[in-house]
């Protein structure tokens, strides 16, 4: 798959591996040449800026990222829109390890010139803020776009209107502070931005088959296994 890359980064942001789709882009010989270095080091620096800027949040959080809009460098040299999910690394005993990241070209939307930096801005606002009320109307102010042209937008990127883009990003939230630490649910609800535990219940139950508490008991179990 040439339009999508890989990079495993140790805790000092600095490569310890990449996929061989990633060499051209870099201007490498091969993917050993990137070993030990920062995106600094790879990329323009308005990207390295923003790509470390992620994995300082990673490592802080230890928490993943997922659907960040990026600009990246496609194979031609050309700079290009991409999706960008990291995830981090964690040794059993809970030490950092590093990041593992996955970034997708979206070659055609780049092409068709339904990316910019207003609507990446408008993507990085719901990411960041998803935790209080969102209102349409400030997403359509940030993105430059009418309310109808932003779901449009949205679902050609995320296969999501924007609503339904807050409403996944909350619960990928709470799905992983309900895996991963023994907050009540009611104060997991209250700071991903529910109304209040029932709605986390209604939704997780509607995009997973589960309850909060049984994805909790299940992410225990899988744990003690």
């Amino acid at each position: 798959m040439p339009d999508v890359v890989f990079s495993v980064k140790d805790p000092d942001s600095r490569y310890l591996a990449i996929s061989e789709g990633c060499v051209p882009r870099c201007a490498l010989r091969n993917r050993g040449q990137a070993e030990g270095r920062t995106a600094h080091e790879l990329f323009p620096r308005d990207m390295a800026n923003r790509y470390r800027e992620q994995d300082s949040l990673l490592f802080a959080e230890r928490a993943p990222l997922r659907n960040r809009l990026d600009l990246t460098i496609y194979p031609d040299g050309a700079p290009g829109w991409c999706l960008t999910s990291k995830q981090p690394l964690l040794h059993p005993d809970g030490r950092l390890l590093g990041l593992v990241c996955i970034s997708k070209d979206l070659a055609d939307l780049t092409r068709e010139k339904l990316l910019d930096a207003r609507f990446a801005a408008c993507v990085d606002h719901i990411q960041a803020h998803y935790h209080r009320p969102l209102h349409l109307e400030e997403l359509c102010e940030l993105s430059g776009l009418s309310i109808g042209q932003l779901d449009r937008r949205m679902k050609r990127v995320f296969q999501l209107c924007a609503g339904d883009f807050i409403r996944r990003t909350r619960m990928e939230a709470a799905c992983h502070a309900i895996r991963h630490s023994r907050r009540p649910l009611a104060d997991i609800a209250a700071g991903c931005g529910f109304s209040d535990q029932s709605a986390l219940t209604r939704l997780c139950r509607q995009l997973l088959g589960l309850s909060p508490r049984q994805l909790r008991m299940q992410a225990l179990a899988a744990r003690q296994s």
